[in-house]
Order: structure tokens, then sequence, then C-alpha cells
């Protein structure tokens, strides 16, 4: 029998805990109305740790966005014209969700699946597992939903292990008074005759006995009620504390590395619906156990016994206010981190988020939450709870919101949409130092109280480091000290430390992942492309890539220093080829068609095996942001003799002008892309179509690039007119530098959007120029073109 007929079955509890595994991230509809196409695809061939299986996953999701939208077309009559539109909707949802992050959607999936079958099976009390979704994170979803199943039964246990003692107490109290009374009695015996008194002081004389033995012996069995109640508590307590640090410690902390290395182009962090479930759930019971306390202490104060029990309960009161506590300002988080290159004067967004507002009724008195800006140092201080009261770096406008609860989802956020920096304060520089160097962070802090101002916590979260900068040309500079950052950064580590070296190995991920990431593209780079980038980096010849293993890179290399021979860094090659990849090949690399990652001496030994007019494209070892072609064709100057000619590199001003298809289109000498696919075989698709006829007796010109030495036009009547451009080709070194290319305009920083001077820019500008003088002058204007 299919699980989801099964799953409609359940009852109770049960019926809940099913319920609660849906909502915005995954619709519970969906799974109604698609759980035949859900139950019969292979979630768990899957390998979620895998980042190659995306493509399945993302396949997986198509397929569930296609069925939802036929099962939508499908829908007549009027119920049906409002489930279309419903259904349709969900799609859409899906597909915004996921489209990024599909194998979050397995993941979830998984998890929904499993824990069905969990359900169904405990209420069948089958012992057979309906399916094999024994996967590591269903496991550890199971653990953690079975433990708070223990801390359910447990906390119904202390509550009803309460009940009994506040009405054994009750009775207790009631017999107590009836001590009194006897004992009234026999005091007022003292008033009457000799003759009374004998008749009637024995039976009372017995009833107090007895009574005060009664009362000794429930007096007994009351303080051994408290005090095995108290051990329960303690029981309790140490499982929350031990659940509470799976899912703050291990659940949530993964979340947030997965959110830092999406900073890096790492597959998005995923929802926090389960986490914030989780988070509820444990609110819940602390709450719920809070309370059982102060009864519990409330019972002791109504009548004291003499014992250790009032210890006990001062401890379990100071425990389960400690757990609460790191709950409330560990759940207070950013959902949306501000942008780690933050430019000032530039408006930029953020969402911080408490995940267990809704359930702590924090919304009903809905708290504001203020956004400051602060140094490396002033964090330091921060988590050393040293005394930072009103310090800032920097001033930020809009940096107050009201958190608001939105009641579909039972999130309780602050959205800042409108936050920009104003100016900034820089600290001194230590040593080599620039100022994209720098780290800040943005911190988010509010107060607020619950349980009617029983308890009012303090909460403060940091955003990940920020760079400002003040002028696009500090963009690049910035990016690597984040990349570096968000790649190395260890978990609890003291703000904002990082490794000075990291292995090669492990520096290659991250660029991998920001390549991919930049393009767009699933290409990443291959185990060739790093060894070429090996080869740049240590200025080796070696082809092994095992040689590169244990190599370490420091920050310096990566950087701050020069590449040998050159006047830029090792980043700003790879993020010049970065960039121009995003903006104009972007085609042509999904294609395979750029080699890219290969040096003039490797081109010459691949190309001289091949016939003329074999061509490749590969960045330029000496430009950043360029990109050459290298062909092999016969020396004009010596008969029977071939070598390979490499083109002046053309960059992103050269592509604003005409495409690299067009480009290779107008030379009538390339002819085999490397090794041996015709040209229009691979680039035809990307050729601009010919111009029109004339028209009103006007012919349309059509720019078109020659290389002197190799022109061989054909113009085509069709075309109009072509004007041609002269592009250098040589089968040396070119000594034809453009060190305008090198930098962008700096416009004018000095004043501010007001037009106003602004100290802080000039300076942080005058530094950006002291850093360019500092760099030897044969370095910045002299060197070889390839």
């Amino acid at each position: 029998m299919a699980v989801w007929i099964q799953a409609q079955q359940l009852q109770g509890d049960a019926l809940h805990q099913m319920q609660s595994l849906y909502g915005q991230h995954f619709p519970i509809e969906v799974r109604h109305y698609l759980s035949h196409w859900i139950e019969s695809q292979l979630w768990d061939a899957i390998d979620l740790e895998n980042p190659q299986e995306e493509i399945k996953a993302k396949r997986l999701l198509d397929s569930l966005i296609q069925e939802l939208q036929n099962k939508a077309e499908h829908q007549v009559g009027e119920d049906g014209f409002l489930l279309k539109i419903k259904l349709g909707h969900y799609a859409n949802q899906l597909k915004s969700t996921y489209d990024r992050c599909p194998l979050e959607l397995v993941r979830c999936i998984k998890h929904i699946l499993y824990t069905e079958q969990r359900l169904v099976r405990e209420a069948t009390n089958s012992s057979s597992p309906v399916g094999g979704m024994m996967d590591s994170m269903s496991q550890k979803y199971q653990q953690i939903n079975q433990a708070f199943e223990e801390l359910r039964l447990l906390t119904q246990d202390t509550e009803n292990d309460l009940r009994k003692l506040q009405h054994n107490q009750e009775y207790f109290i009631i017999q107590y008074q009836e001590s009194l009374r006897i004992q009234a009695q026999l005091s007022s015996l003292a008033t009457l005759p000799p003759a009374d008194r004998q008749i009637r002081e024995p039976n009372l004389l017995t009833k107090r006995a007895t009574m005060e033995a009664w009362l000794t012996r429930e007096a007994n069995t009351l303080q051994k009620y408290r005090l095995d109640l108290a051990e329960k508590h303690q029981k309790t307590l140490q499982l929350l504390r031990k659940q509470q640090t799976i899912i703050l410690d291990d659940e949530l902390i993964q979340w947030k590395r997965r959110q830092q290395l999406a900073g890096n182009g790492g597959p998005p962090e995923g929802g926090l619906d389960i986490l914030q479930s989780w988070c509820e759930k444990l609110a819940e019971t602390i709450w719920q156990n809070r309370q059982q306390i102060r009864r519990a202490e409330h019972l002791r104060q109504q009548l004291p016994i003499p014992g250790p029990i009032e210890e006990l309960l001062n401890e379990l009161n100071s425990t389960i206010t400690d757990i609460i506590s790191a709950l409330v300002t560990s759940t207070f988080i950013i959902e949306k981190q501000p942008p780690q290159v933050l430019k000032t004067q530039t408006k930029f967004a953020a969402t911080v988020r408490l995940l267990v507002g809704g359930k702590l009724n924090v919304h009903m008195n809905p708290p504001q939450v203020k956004a400051t800006i602060i140094s490396e140092q002033q964090a330091k201080a921060l988590l050393k709870n040293e005394n930072t009261r009103n310090d800032s770096s920097g001033e930020i406008l809009n940096n107050n919101c009201v958190m608001e609860y939105h009641q579909t989802t039972g999130t309780l956020s602050a959205h800042f949409r409108n936050m920009s920096l104003k100016r900034i304060k820089r600290s001194d520089r230590r040593g080599a130092e620039s100022v994209t160097e720098e780290k800040f962070t943005i911190l988010f802090e509010s107060q607020f109280s619950v349980g009617s101002n029983e308890l009012v916590f303090q909460v403060k979260t940091l955003s990940l480091p920020v760079v400002v900068i003040v002028h696009g040309s500090q963009d690049n500079n910035a990016t690597a000290t984040v990349l570096w950052d968000n790649a190395f950064a260890e978990p609890g580590r003291v703000p904002f430390l990082v490794p000075d070296k990291v292995l090669w190995p492990q520096l290659c991920d991250a660029i991998n992942m920001k390549y991919k990431a930049e393009v767009q593209s699933n290409r990443g780079l291959s185990e060739e492309n790093l060894v070429f980038l090996a080869q740049k980096a240590f200025s080796s010849s070696s082809n092994n890539p095992d040689d590169y293993r244990s190599m370490t890179m420091t920050w310096s290399q990566f950087n701050r220093e020069s590449l040998p021979g050159r006047n830029f860094t090792f980043w700003q090659w790879f993020d010049g080829v970065m960039e121009l990849t995003k903006k104009h090949l972007k085609p042509h690399w999904n294609d395979g068609a750029i080699l890219g990652f290969v040096n003039k001496q490797q081109a010459q030994d691949m190309l001289m095996s091949k016939p003329n007019g074999t061509f490749l494209l590969r960045f330029s070892d000496s430009e950043i942001g360029g990109i050459t072609i290298a062909w092999v064709a016969e020396n004009p100057n010596k008969a029977g003799e071939r070598m390979v000619w490499n083109l002046m590199p053309y960059t992103t001003k050269d592509f604003s002008i005409r495409s690299l298809a067009d480009r290779i289109s107008d030379l009538n000498h390339l002819l085999f892309l490397y090794p041996d696919k015709p040209k229009d075989e691979v680039f035809s698709k990307y050729y601009t179509p010919p111009l029109s006829k004339a028209v009103d007796g006007y012919v349309k010109p059509q720019i078109k690039q020659v290389v002197p030495d190799f022109a061989t036009p054909n113009p085509d009547p069709a075309c109009g007119n072509p004007t041609y451009m002269d592009q250098g080709a040589s089968p040396a070194p070119v000594n034809h530098h453009h060190p305008y290319n090198m930098y962008q305009n700096i416009g004018d920083p000095i004043l501010d959007a007001e037009g106003d001077f602004d100290l802080d820019d000039t300076m942080d500008v005058a530094r950006h120029v002291e850093e360019l003088l500092r760099r030897p002058v044969e370095s910045q204007w002299g060197g070889q073109q390839s």
C-alpha cells in the first residue's frame, strides 16, 4: 500500500508530527496530488554529500515541476479552477526555492518520506522498514525526532508526578489542619471538670498520636516525591542540553557554514524551516519544564519541609534558565547576510530572524533590531564581554527595523531593505596590510522579554566579515579578502582570524567553487587547469598534479605579492579571467571551446602537430582579463617552415565592439578549433546575422577584423561595406602593452553623494593611490605581452 495512503490514517500526535513536515518549503498539497510520482522516484540513489549529483537532483526538480504543471492543466470545473491556480503557484514557488539548490529538495523529500514511513511503521507496530531511506541524514533526523519523543514522554511523566505531589500535599495540609484542631481540643480540656477531662482526654491523645505519626510518615513521603521529581527534572534537563547541543552546535553551525561558503559561490545554505521546527520544539519543552520547576518551588514554599530540596530546585531553576538563554541568543541569526564587499553610499539589505520568536510569543510585543558597523577589534572585545557600548566604526543610515511576524510561515524576522553606509572610520593598518584587507562586521542587536516579562534577553549577532570600499577599483582586492576568509575560517574562531597559508588543494576547491558560481557554469576547473594555475602560482614547470598536493600558498602569494615579472597578483590575474569569461565568453566556455588555462609554450607544442589553420583560445599570461588566439601556419619568411602565431590579447573593451565568435568568423585563416573541429561547427550559432539591405539609399557599414599578414577578405555584398580593424599577430612576444586597460577610471570619489567633501573617503582613495605608487615603476609599465 502506498505510504501516503497509510500516512493519512495516522491519529493524534503521529498525525501532528506528519503535518509538521510540510510548510512553505514543501506544501502538503504537492505531496497529496503527486503522491504516486514522489514515491516512485529513486531519491535514495542520490548522494547528498556529492556535488556531482546536483545534475540528477536538478532533473528530479524539473520533473516534479512539470508533473505539477501537468496536474494543474487537467483541472476542470469551479473547484478545479482554484486548484489549478494553487498548483501553478506551488510549481513556481518550488522552482524559485530549489532551482539553485536542487540537492536541498532531495534532502527535504527524503526526510519527509523516511519520517512518514517511520510513523506508519510505529502506528502499525511493524518492525520491517518500508523502503530503503536509511541514509545518514535521515538517520540523524530520526535520532533527533526520537530524542524529542523521549523528552515529550519525560515531560508528561513529570507533569503527572507534579499533579500527584500537589494532590498529596493538599491532602497533607488538610490533615495538618485537623491535627491543629485536635491539639486545640486538648488545650481546651483544661477548662473542663476533671471527670469530663478524664473521659475525653485519652481519645484525643490517641487521635493526636495517630495523626502525628501519619503526618511524620507523609512528610517523609512528600519529601521523597519532591526529590524524585527533582531527579527526573535533572534527567530531562540533561537530555535537553544534549539535544540542544546537537541542534545549535551541530545543525545550526553547519547551516551557518553553508551560508558562509555560499558567499564564495557554494550551493545555497538551504531553508531554515526544519531547524526552526526543532528550535520551537526545544523552546516548548524547555518552557514546560521551567513552569513545572516553578510550580514545584511554589509547593515547597507553601509547605516547607527541611531537607536538600531547596538547593536542588534552585540549581534546576538556574540550569533551565541557562538552557533557554542559550537557545534564545543562539537562534537570533542572520538569514540574509549583508554584502561582504560593501561600498559606501550604496544601498544594501539584510534579514535577521529569531527562530523561537513565534513559540515564545515574542511577536506579541515586536522588538526592534538595530544594525551597527564595528571593526575587527571591537568584535573581539564584544565576544569577550568587554564594554563596547555605543562603539561603532561608521554610520549606517536606516539601521533600525521592527521584527515582523508572518502568520503563514510562523517566522519572526526583521528585513532591513534600505540600509546605506554613509561613512567608515578605519583603524591603523598593520604592516603591509591594505585597506581592502581590513575587515568589519555588521552587529545586529535587540532586546525583548518572554513570559510576561519574567525573562529579559539582550541578543546580538555578527554578520560575516565585511570589507568596505569607496570605489569600484577596490572590488577586486576586497573580493580576495572575502574569498580567503569564507573558505578558510574555522568554527568558533576569534574574529576574524584565518590561516596565513593553506594547502594548494584547499585553495583549488575555493577558487573552483568561485569560478563556477561567477561564470554560472557546471564546467569547473579541470585537473589540467589547476596544474596550470599551480605552475603560475609557484613559478613551477612540473606537469604532475601530485607535486602540488602538499604545497602551501600564503596570503601574500595569493594577493599581496605580484607574480614574477608582472605588475599584478595571482588573484588579480585569476579574477580578470573570471570577469572576462562571465561577461563575454560564458557560452564558449560551457561548450568547451576555450582551453583557456594554457601557456604559450604548451599552445605551441599542442598546435605544431596539427594541420595549418588549427587554433586554440588561451588566457593571456601578461594581461589581466585578456584572451588570445594561437594558431599554426606557414612562416611567410621561410618556405616550408611552420610556426605558431599569437594574436594580441582581446579584452572586455574589444568584445564590447565585436564578439569573439564574429572575430573568429572574420579570420579566414582560422580553420579548425583544436584538436580538429571545423570552426563554423563550433561558433556559427553565435555569429551575428548579416545586416539588412540598403534602406532609403543608405548602406550600413559593418566592422570586421583583419590580421594584416593573414588578410584574405571575402566580402559578401549582402553585408554592406566592411570596415576592417587591424589586429597585430606575432610568433614572438610583442611589446604593445596597454596601461590604460589596467585600471578603471576613478572619477571623483572625493565628493560624497550630496556633493560634500568627505575626508574618510578621500583618505581611502589616497591610500589606494599610495599602494599603486609603492609598486616598482619598471614592473608597472614594462613586461611582455603574451
